[in-house]
């Protein structure tokens, strides 16, 4: 059995069974699912309401910059709520302002409510992982999580721009209420885990580690590795249109990219730290470079299969060990609070420069100035991982 009897009406599932972590991955990828579909988002945006790559971009990066916003605020009140209450209220909110955006056809206007759409959604993203760090083996957790994330948002890669010329733009904001609403029927059976104890408040010594240079260097490499990265992947459905690729091609072969980039958590898995941090942050971030530099030969179908598949699971792989040097500069997770922002104001940002540099279509310079990114960020987290390793 995978449930057990509490004292209200739902069966709860049991703290330690896959069923929870599967629910829980549900719950904390709610408020972040549009990253997952950003690239579907943007080229909506552009098929479905004619906005230019700025508009697009602009749009996308308010959204994010607000999910940072509310992941960091909900680290001040988490101890105060009845969770579960606040993530119904939550749901009910994103669902209500998704089905709002169907009607807005105003970048500005369009803009206002998606910086509120991500503030919600990233208070909730704040929680899931708080209700994940309760869990047992919450590693086990959080690679459920990473499963969740890339099947579900490889599904989405794969129909969504195809059913955006014939059903409008309605299409993607129905997709996301559909998960909030899936993630709002599961609530109920998740268990009842407390996070009013032991949930630390930030302290002035964590705040004092970031006039120091391994926790500098970290942040530095995870805001640069989540921008360069979602910089291109938010607009990669226009890179592949650029180089003459059919949405039926694009569609699939980034599906597919999404799916089989679940090989970079599961290799974390088995090679946890055995080499250390250095060898696999090298290995990673090397080959995402090399990745991104073939986007460059886009032309070539087997060249882009092959590119985004390997940034796929090298962007999957990179990311748990850059979190990991945060979780050995402190034990109770404040610095991965702040690592957790970090890496969502680098995904606001990449789409809001990489729009303004595609004001001529010049998706070779984006990729050239994502690969120069790339390569520092390379450079700072090793300097980060020999300070900590």
């Amino acid at each position: 059995m995978t449930t057990t009897q509490s004292n209200t009406t739902f069966p709860k599932a049991k703290m330690d069974s896959m069923l929870v972590r599967v629910l829980i991955a549900f719950l904390t990828t709610a408020g972040l699912f549009y990253v997952n579909i950003m690239p579907a988002l943007i080229d909506g945006f552009k098929q479905a309401l004619h906005f230019s790559n700025q508009q697009a971009g602009f749009i996308s990066s308010v959204n994010a910059y607000g999910t940072a916003i509310g992941a960091f605020g909900v680290i001040f009140y988490i101890q105060k709520i009845n969770w579960r209450v606040t993530v119904a209220l939550l749901l009910l909110a994103l669902i209500a302002i998704d089905l709002s955006c169907i009607a807005i056809v105003d970048p500005k206007t369009l803009a206002i409510v998606r910086f509120f759409h991500g503030c919600v959604g990233g208070s909730l993203v704040g929680i899931g992982f708080a209700v994940t760090a309760r869990t047992k083996n919450s590693d086990k957790t959080f690679g459920v999580l990473l499963v969740v994330q890339f099947g579900l948002g490889g599904l989405g890669m794969m129909y969504i721009p195809q059913l955006v010329p014939q059903f409008g733009i309605a299409v993607l904001y129905l997709s996301l209420v559909a998960f909030s609403t899936v993630t709002l029927l599961m609530l109920p059976f998740i268990s009842n885990y407390k996070l009013g104890k032991d949930v630390k408040k930030l302290s002035s010594s964590s705040w004092k580690l970031l006039s120091q240079k391994p926790l500098q260097f970290t942040l530095a490499s995870i805001f640069l590795f989540q921008a360069a990265n979602m910089g291109l992947y938010a607009f990669i459905f226009g890179l592949g249109k650029h180089y003459g690729l059919s949405i039926e091609f694009l569609s699939i072969s980034l599906a597919w990219a999404a799916w089989i980039a679940i090989l970079g958590p599961l290799l974390v898995i088995w090679m946890s730290t055995r080499f250390g941090l250095i060898k696999p942050l090298a290995i990673g971030i090397f080959f995402t470079v090399i990745g991104t530099i073939i986007l460059l030969y886009s032309d070539i179908k087997l060249i882009w299969i092959i590119a985004n598949i390997g940034v796929g699971i090298t962007w999957a792989f990179v990311n748990p060990y850059l979190f990991s040097i945060c979780a050995r500069l402190d034990d109770n997770g404040q610095v991965a609070a702040m690592g957790s922002v970090a890496s969502k104001l680098g995904l606001a940002t990449g789409p809001a420069v990489a729009g303004i540099l595609l004001a001529n279509d010049n998706y070779s310079l984006v990729i050239v100035i994502a690969s120069v990114v790339l390569f520092v960020s390379l450079l700072t987290s090793l300097m980060a991982a020999k300070l900590v390793d």
